[in-house]
């Protein structure tokens, strides 16, 4: 599984990075989380607004920093 981290690096992407990852954690599933900074490679993604949080390319929140137990949610669907 690879979840992308859409944003500039600011905190709100490090802590929606570190929630993804305690998440995956919690869980028990291994992933890959890619960090996703460059603008052109937001825009292709269909990003308007960051952070945002994909999973297997598939943008699921943007403009909100997510608690570890609403990714969980995505990540069991």
């Amino acid at each position: 599984m690879k979840i992308q981290i859409y944003g500039s690096g600011c905190k709100k992407c490090t802590k929606l990075a570190a929630n993804a990852q305690a998440a995956a954690s919690e869980l028990g599933i291994e992933c890959e989380i890619e960090k996703v900074q460059q603008l052109a490679d937001i825009s292709a993604a269909g990003v308007l607004f960051t952070p945002a949080l994909a999973i297997d390319g598939e943008v699921k929140s943007s403009g909100k920093v997510l608690s570890p137990d609403a990714i969980k949610k995505l990540l069991n669907k």
